[in-house]
């Protein structure tokens, strides 16, 4: 299967049309992301990256201050919110039509800088375990991705949160399948073969897998030389149906998103 479901999110007004696949860029404004390559301290390295994610075709800037990295303690939710305000404000300078989705588990975090820059994608890879994020991001209208946080796919825990964003009446929610969090090495392999399920959501699916363990502890590798197992993992999501890729190499997965279309349309 290939995503050409019509999908679009609602960013204020401003629609991101999801009928392909999309590439959302990930910019690491944190000094301990899991990947060192993919970090960007200063304004100059955070200017440069969002410039870079653009040139190469990516749709999204996904800005991130507080590593999830396996054993990563998080940050204050001060410090969280300074690192995240100086990236906005750089991305706004140098990008200001950007579509950015905010990396955040803090629904405080995620208001202040939805209140101060605008409509912003919400990525919370804790599934909502703050209580106030649900009732933020519908009050506000905010696009959300909603994370499995458990070892299999379609969880009831996956289900239930789903419920409860459709209770309140939030309308654009995107589901991402959790690579990485709260899966064995195992387990993650296992929610890749089922992807497909997902798709009875009826809801645009990211899927998040670059460079990580998944891929580098299967491979007896490292991050740095993760690139060709996220491109065959990318490759795999994309026939099952994933709309959006969020990677650190961008310009190699428009390239993987460009054959895999060519392909699936060649068969129809």
């Amino acid at each position: 299967m290939y995503a050409t479901a019509p999908y679009s999110l609602n960013l204020g007004g401003r629609l991101l049309e999801l009928s392909e696949p999309v590439v959302m860029g990930i910019l690491n404004a944190t000094p301990d992301s899991f990947y060192a390559a993919s970090r960007s301290k200063t304004e100059g390295e955070i200017a440069q990256r969002a410039e870079q994610i653009l040139a190469e075709g990516g749709s999204i800037i996904d800005i991130g201050a507080c590593s999830t990295r396996p054993g990563s303690k998080p940050v204050s939710e001060d410090e969280e919110t300074e690192r995240l305000t100086r990236a906005m404000k750089t991305v706004r300078q140098v990008a200001p039509e950007a579509i950015v989705s905010v990396d955040t588990f803090r629904a405080s975090v995620a208001e202040r800088i939805a209140g101060e820059y605008g409509p912003v994608i919400v990525n919370d890879i804790s599934g909502g375990q703050d209580p106030e994020m649900f009732p933020l991001v519908a009050r506000m209208g905010l696009p959300y991705v909603l994370t499995d946080t458990a070892g299999r796919a379609l969880s009831t825990g996956f289900a239930r949160a789903l419920s409860e964003l459709r209770e309140l009446g939030q309308r654009d929610i995107i589901a991402d399948p959790g690579f990485g969090f709260g899966k064995t090495l195992d387990e993650n392999y296992q929610v890749m073969a089922e992807l497909e399920a997902y798709r009875e959501l009826d809801l645009p699916l990211l899927v998040g897998v670059s460079r990580k363990s998944m891929v580098y502890k299967l491979l007896g590798i490292t991050p740095d030389d993760a690139l060709n197992g996220t491109t065959v993992l990318h490759t795999l999501a994309l026939v099952a149906g994933a709309h959006i890729l969020r990677v650190h190499d961008v310009a190699a997965a428009v390239e993987t998103i460009h054959i895999v279309e060519k392909t699936i349309n060649c068969k129809l």
